[in-house]
Parts: C-alpha cells; sequence; structure tokens
C-alpha cells in the first residue's frame, strides 16, 4: 500500500482525534515534497516529543478565518420597512443552505467536487491526478476541494475587509507556499465546521459574475428569483460560472455561459444525479436576459436620494461603526446591517408634492420644506424642488435643506423668523408681552448703543424701515403678527445681543458656515432681521423647541441600526435638553399664534389645529420663509433665488418677487403667501390623523410683567431718581404737572410704590403754580336789546360770567355755575403720555 493510501485510511479511522490532524499532516508533507520536488517532512519528525506539536498546530486556524465574515449588503429603510437604499461593496445576500435549492447544492458539488461529501479536506486522488496531469504537459487542472476553495475565498475576504492589498495578492498567488498553507487550514477548517456549514459558506462567498457574490445575488441578478426557487439550467449555469465568471458571463457573454452550463449537466447526468432527458430538457432552456435585474446601490438610485444621502451622512459621523469615517463607510457597505429611518413615506410624498406644486426643478428659484418631531428631533420629511441627484438640468447633487457639513449648500437668510428668538430672550428676561415701542418708520440706529457678551458697542450705519404698518406704540403682539422691524430692534436693544445670540444657538440655530451663532453675530445688530444663512433644518430643528415648551433636540433621522446578527448598534440621539423655561415657551407660542390671523393667515393648516408661525422676507424678496409648528410637527418652507441661475446674471435684482413658476405660482416675495402654500400643504400631510392638542396659556407675569418695587426716590432730582428706577428695569418718562413749588422741582413717581417689569414710569416734575383761569364774557341775548321784549332769562339764570360779577374773586352767589374743565386728549406714545387719574388741564 502507498504511504499517501496508508494515511488516508488511518484518517477515516480517527477524524476527529490526534490522529486525524497527524494524518493529515503527512498528506500535506508528503504533497509539499512532491510540489516541491523532493522537499519532504520526514516521518521521523513525527515521533517523540513533536507529536503533540504537530496535531496542535494542524488544529490552529488564524481567526480571521472564522471571524470574518463575508461581505453583505445593508440596507436603509423607511418607517413603514420598505427600502430607502441599499449600500453594498460587494452585492451579496448571505442565506442559509436550508434556503438554496437542493438543485443548486447539488450542481455545485457535481462541478466543483464530487466527492466533497466523502474525502476529508484534501481530496488526495483528486490532488494525485490532478498533480500528474500539470507535470505531463497536458491542459492544467485544479485539486482544491471545495474546503480548500472556500479557504482561498475568505483569505481574499479577510484581505480585502482589512483594505490590505497585499494581502488580497498573497492570498492568489500561485506559489508553493500559499497552496500548502491552504491544505494546512483546510484540515483545521473541517475539524471545526461540518459538510453542510462549509457548503453554506461557500455559496455565499462564491462570485458568479457581473458583480453577484454569493448565490442569492446571483439569483436575482440573472433570473430575478432567489435562490430558494432556483430550477435546474439556471442552478447549472450559476454553478459553471464559479471556474470563471468573468469568461461565462451570461449578460455579457451569453453564448459560452450555455455552453458551461451544459457542461455542467453533462457531469450531473453522468454522475446519475439527474436523468439524461432532465439534462437535454435543461439544455434547450435558452438565457433570457430581459430577466437580469440591476441591484440599485447607493443613494442615486434612490426614490428619495437626498433622505437617503442625509442618512448615509449620519451613519459616517458614527463612532459605534468605526474609527473613522473611512471605516464606517466599509462598515455600511460590507456590514449587512439594517438600518431604519424614521421617515414615514405618506409623509414624505406630501411634502415633496407641496413643494413640486410651487416650484418645479428647472425653474431660477429654489424650494423646499423640512418637519420634525417636537421634543424626540426625529425627521419627519425633507423635500426640495430638486428632488432628482445628478449633474442634468433641474438636477443637483446639493442638500439644499441641509448645512453644508452634511451634503447642503451655502444656507440662506431666514429675515424676520428670527425675531421669535430676540423674543423668547426677552420674556426669559422678564420683558413681558405687554411691552410697548413707538416703532417709528424709519428709523435710524446708527451710533446707538447696543450690548455684546463683553460689554456695549456702538452700531454702524443702521437704518430700519417696516414692511407693513403699525408704526406706532404697540405691543408685543402686534409687532409679531405684522413683523414690525424698529420694534423688535429697540427689543433686541434692550435685552441684549449676547442674550438673543445665545437664545438663538440654544434654540438650534446652526449656520450653514458651522461658525458658531453667538461669536458671530453677537455683534451685528440687524441679528433679529435674521441676515444670518442658515439651514432651514436647523430652523425646524430651532422652531420645534417652542412646540416641545423649552425642550431642545438635534434633527436625527436614525430610529435604530442592527448588525447582521440583529444586535443593536448605538445610534445618534436627539440630545435632548432644556434650554429654556415652559413659560418662556408657552409666551412665545401664544405670541406666534396670533401671527396665523395676520401675517400668517395663508399658511394656516386646515383641521383646526392650534397653531403658530412667523413669516420671514429677506431684503430686496431674495428669499422668502414660513417658520411654524403645532405640539405634534414644526416645519419650515422657503422659497430663495438661485443665484447661480443665468435669470439672475447681470444688473437683475435678486428678487423673487413677480416670478411665475413653471408651475403657473406668481411668486409675490410673502413668506406667507409663497413659503406659506408650501408649509400648509407640507404640514397637512405630516398630521394627518394627529389630535388638534392645545398650546398651554402664558402666565400672567408673561403676559403683563412681574410687579416689582420701585425704588423709594423721596428727596432725590429728577436724575438721580430717573437713573434709580432705571436700574430697577424700568423705563420712565418725565410728566409735568401743575404745583405750587418751583418749576422744576421733582414731586415723585407714578406709581410709587409696584409695577410690572419694564413698563414706563412718570416722573413728576413740577411746572409751577396753576395759573388763574382766564376771564369770559357771555353775549347779550337779542331780547334784551329790543324793546318791550320780556326778560327771557328764567329765575336764578345769569347773564354776565362770574368774575365780571365778581371782580373780587369771590364765589360765585348760588345758581351760578363755573366753565366745566376741558375733558383730557386721547392717550399718545412715548414721554406724552399720562397715567390714568393724574391728567390735569392746563
Amino acid at each position: 500500500m502507498s504511504e499517501p493510501s496508508r494515511i488516508l485510511g488511518a484518517m477515516r479511522s480517527d477524524r476527529h482525534g490526534k490522529l486525524y490532524p497527524l494524518a493529515m499532516f503527512g498528506i500535506v508533507s508528503i504533497l509539499a515534497g512532491l510540489l516541491a520536488a523532493g522537499f519532504v517532512v520526514p516521518v521521523a519528525a513525527l515521533a517523540g516529543g513533536g507529536l503533540k506539536m504537530v496535531a496542535d498546530s494542524m488544529e490552529e486556524l488564524p481567526a480571521e478565518l472564522m471571524s470574518t465574515p463575508q461581505a453583505q449588503k445593508s440596507h436603509i429603510l423607511m418607517a413603514d420597512g420598505s427600502v430607502l437604499a441599499t449600500f453594498y461593496d460587494e452585492n451579496r445576500e448571505y442565506v442559509p443552505l436550508s434556503k438554496i435549492s437542493k438543485q443548486m447544492q447539488t450542481a455545485q458539488v457535481a462541478i466543483e467536487d464530487n466527492r466533497f461529501f466523502s474525502h476529508g479536506a484534501i481530496d488526495l486522488k483528486g490532488t494525485s491526478r490532478a498533480f500528474v496531469t500539470n507535470v505531463a504537459g497536458s491542459a492544467r487542472q485544479g485539486g482544491s476541494t471545495l474546503t480548500q476553495q472556500y479557504v482561498k475565498q475568505i483569505r481574499i475576504e479577510a484581505a480585502v475587509a482589512a483594505g490590505n492589498e497585499a494581502g488580497v495578492q498573497a492570498a492568489q498567488e500561485p506559489t508553493i507556499t500559499r497552496k500548502v498553507q491552504e491544505l494546512r487550514y483546510a484540515v483545521a477548517m473541517e475539524k471545526k465546521l461540518s459538510k453542510e456549514q462549509i457548503l453554506e459558506r461557500y455559496l455565499n462567498i462564491a462570485y458568479y459574475g457581473d458583480g453577484a457574490y454569493g448565490v442569492e445575488a446571483a439569483a436575482r441578478h440573472y433570473f430575478g428569483t432567489t435562490a430558494a426557487n432556483l430550477d435546474l439550467p439556471q442552478s447549472a449555469m450559476l454553478a459553471g460560472l464559479v471556474q470563471n465568471p468573468v469568461a461565462y458571463d451570461p449578460v455579457n457573454h451569453p453564448e459560452a455561459a450555455m455552453n458551461r452550463r451544459n457542461i455542467v449537466l453533462g457531469r450531473m447526468a453522468q454522475l446519475n444525479l439527474i436523468s439524461t432527458d432532465e439534462a437535454r430538457k435543461a439544455e434547450a432552456v435558452v438565457f433570457d436576459k430581459s430577466k437580469v435585474v440591476y441591484p440599485k446601490n447607493g443613494c442615486i438610485s434612490s426614490k428619495y436620494p437626498f433622505i437617503c444621502d442625509y442618512a448615509y451622512r449620519t451613519l459616517l459621523t458614527m463612532p459605534s461603526l468605526g474609527k473613522n469615517p473611512s471605516e464606517r463607510a466599509k462598515m455600511v457597505k460590507r456590514g449587512g446591517l439594517t438600518i431604519q429611518t424614521s421617515i414615514d413615506p405618506k409623509v414624505q410624498d406630501a411634502a415633496q408634492k407641496a413643494v413640486s406644486d410651487v416650484v418645479g426643478p428647472r425653474d431660477p428659484v429654489l424650494a423646499g420644506t423640512a418637519i420634525v418631531q417636537p421634543g424626540t428631533g426625529l425627521l419627519m420629511a425633507m423635500a426640495q424642488s430638486r428632488p432628482v441627484m445628478g449633474a442634468k438640468s433641474g438636477q443637483t447633487y446639493y442638500n439644499y435643506l441641509v448645512p453644508a457639513s452634511m451634503g447642503g449648500a451655502t444656507g440662506f437668510q431666514a429675515g424676520s423668523t428670527f425675531k421669535a428668538f430676540t423674543m423668547a430672550a426677552a420674556l426669559a428676561k422678564g420683558i413681558p408681552i405687554s411691552k410697548h415701542y413707538t416703532a417709528s418708520s424709519p428709523m435710524d440706529f446708527t451710533g446707538e448703543k447696543f450690548t455684546n457678551c463683553k460689554g456695549t458697542f456702538k452700531s454702524g450705519p443702521f437704518r430700519v424701515r417696516n414692511s407693513t404698518g403699525h408704526s406706532w406704540n404697540i405691543g408685543l403682539r402686534e409687532a409679531a403678527a405684522w413683523s414690525v422691524n424698529t420694534y423688535f430692534v429697540q427689543l433686541e436693544q434692550d435685552v441684549g445681543m449676547c442674550e438673543v445670540t445665545k437664545m438663538a444657538k440654544n434654540s438650534g440655530v446652526k449656520l450653514s458656515s458651522g461658525k458658531d451663532v453667538v461669536t458671530t453675530f453677537q455683534n451685528v445688530p440687524s441679528f433679529t432681521l435674521g441676515t444670518a444663512f442658515v439651514s432651514p433644518l436647523s430652523m425646524a430643528s430651532a422652531y420645534a423647541t417652542f412646540a416641545s415648551r423649552g425642550v431642545q433636540c438635534d434633527p436625527i433621522i436614525l430610529k435604530s441600526v442592527k448588525s447582521r446578527n440583529g444586535s443593536a448598534i448605538k445610534v445618534p440621539t436627539g440630545n435632548c435638553k432644556r434650554v429654556m423655561s415652559q413659560k418662556v415657551a408657552d409666551g412665545v407660542n401664544s405670541v406666534l399664534s396670533d401671527v396665523m390671523d395676520a401675517t400668517g393667515r395663508h399658511a394656516t393648516i386646515p383641521g383646526g389645529f392650534p397653531q403658530a408661525g412667523k413669516t420671514g422676507t429677506t431684503d430686496d424678496h431674495e428669499a422668502a420663509w414660513f417658520d411654524g409648528y403645532t405640539p405634534h410637527a414644526a416645519g419650515v418652507a422657503m422659497v430663495a433665488a438661485d443665484l447661480g441661475n443665468p435669470y439672475f446674471r447681470g444688473d437683475k435684482a435678486r428678487s423673487i418677487k413677480g416670478i411665475r413658476t413653471s408651475t403657473g405660482v406668481h411668486l409675490n416675495g410673502s413668506g406667507g403667501s409663497d413659503a406659506g402654500k408650501i408649509y400648509r400643504a407640507a404640514m397637512a400631510g405630516a398630521l394627518k390623523d394627529k389630535p388638534p392638542t392645545k398650546f398651554h396659556s402664558p402666565t400672567a407675569e408673561l403676559r403683563y410683567g412681574k410687579l416689582v418695587a420701585i425704588p423709594n426716590t423721596d428727596g432725590m432730582s429728577y436724575s438721580e431718581a430717573k437713573e434709580a428706577i432705571r436700574k430697577a428695569g424700568f423705563r420712565t418718562r418725565m410728566w409735568h404737572v401743575w404745583d405750587d413749588t418751583e418749576p422744576g422741582t421733582y414731586l415723585g413717581s407714578d406709581p410709587d410704590d409696584k409695577a410690572r417689569s419694564g413698563e414706563t414710569i412718570a416722573l413728576k416734575v413740577s411746572k409751577g403754580p396753576e395759573p388763574e383761569p382766564e376771564r369770559t364774557f357771555a353775549p347779550r341775548s337779542r331780547s334784551q336789546d329790543q324793546p318791550g321784549t320780556p326778560d327771557s332769562n328764567p329765575p336764578g339764570s345769569q347773564v354776565n360770567p362770574p368774575d365780571a360779577q365778581n371782580p373780587s374773586g369771590a364765589q360765585n352767589p348760588p345758581g351760578a355755575q363755573n366753565p366745566p374743565r376741558p375733558k383730557p386728549g386721547p392717550r399718545r406714545g412715548g414721554d406724552q403720555q399720562n397715567p390714568p387719574g393724574l391728567t390735569r388741564p392746563r
């Protein structure tokens, strides 16, 4: 008996004991000797103390050959479970052997290793035959078993996963060292895995050409079916591809593929695995190229490419997927992840329709909407007027709704929507909703003092006009409802730039540039008018902070990520935190609710929902916004000039006003009507089946201010009293009154005990003693001038005025009447306003 035969017999008798690895080591040594032309490991080397060492070494297997999983596709899912997109480096879907048809299993074993279930890790007969044939100079034959082939493929896969190009080459180089190493690893592999497990892994790792890795992906690609449903001709064709997946690719080489398939069928018939008749019928089947399915990879082929792109970019920020973006991208494309988003297709479709009904993809303007869930930050919808990702006309690679760091452009100025943050900062500082200013138009704030986070500074040239009326003494409600610019600049001046910019930042506003809001804008008084360039998504997130009663959450799109084995992977949270008190948020909600009856009426969501919002229009009508919310959803819509469009080249104004879009909508440059149309329709879709939940009412203190003690100013001069009262948080005005003291004498405040914080306190100043009333004379009646006319005056009446009858100024006789005092005139704004009950006639 030959040495290999003796060893093979020993191997079969004790496959799972110590003799098996020793026998296999002997075979490997003999084969290595043959291949190396005489290099043999002497049998004597197996004696003595080396016996256990050799046995153990034959059972060792590099960790990556057992632990490195095969690359699999990752799927991003919509809220309803439908697939948003698929990512992969290798188009593969791992399936268990039970989900691979028996015909496919049989065909693959028949053509690659028909004795697979009867021999060990090494097919000595096949290897010897290949050696003899190759040495004789005949056509080269491979003696590799399925196990050896699997070892080779898994080594290549492990090197690819590690990004080791040299390792990929080493796993394929035609050297004796590599071949012997594969033989050794195959021995160890069959000690750890059953034949069925090895076959399952082989069928899932094999490359079947045209980008299809594994039998499931190949079945879907070539035949539009699954591995479980592969029939005989399909199975034979796939089994034949493994030998040369490029030359036998049926898409590009259909004739060669069918010839190779027929060889497989013939081999199966030869082995009596199928009948001759079955083989002939299968050979008659022609490959149907029309059934080829090309898999979609990445976001560009998704129905919602920009939603997909935002989700993908979010994955690249997750430390749980790798140390850096490169590792995380590899994990997404090879890890077989199941990625669940928060996007409901119905809500997304409603948002897209809302945008597309107003602005078309080739219009010279851009439009978009973003909706988030208050209290969680979950993105509910995000749509733009150019919904297709690409470089053709009407397409773009920019997601205009997000910051530049997440695939956005330069952002847009949001106009008067920023007034909400000035309002919130004012309420947080104790300035009440009832706060009044004389909001003249225009007002020049050039050179006026403002405060930043370090102290005071003087404004540069800053002349402000109101775009609407209402330029008189008004409170916060009216100023917000009609977006009165000069009111909010005065309010910002009283609150302070530091507090206003911090409120915007804390609420969730992020500059598209990525710079810090406070650092960049604490010295810019026009901040309250919306001069910052921001992303619409960050504005939706910021307004959601008001809707959630002061809890700010970062916008997030991922609900969960699971590995291929179903274990949870940590995803970003909304990082929700309280940034303002509930009562401040309630005050903002109350004021912005009134906007819906004024400039925001065109944006009102149907269905009776309690809602709030704010319009925004930039200078020259370059952009129009509407930001609004209910307790269940916060949304932003905007329409802006596309400054890169030829329409705006040259000296042409960048105004969107007057443009008629391709959808037939005439833009008037108003946030309420232009952006409001989009907002109204998109939010209606998001709120379908949601209850009409009410906002909480603001406290009396928020409405009218906190009752604060007025400093005692007895004995002070006017200037001292003014300074003391202003330091206590009140505004002051001078009120001249008649008094017996010297003109200019300070007489005290009115009121003098308590008042609401921020109210105007009247400081009474003497204008001297009240003068005597001037004498007046009544005209004589005609009857008194005509003789014979009886006296027409009734008893007790008097014709002459009192002062004429009593020159000395004595009291008038009984029945005499003093002339009535004139009634106070209408109240006026500014320093001319008199407090109730203290008006005296001159």
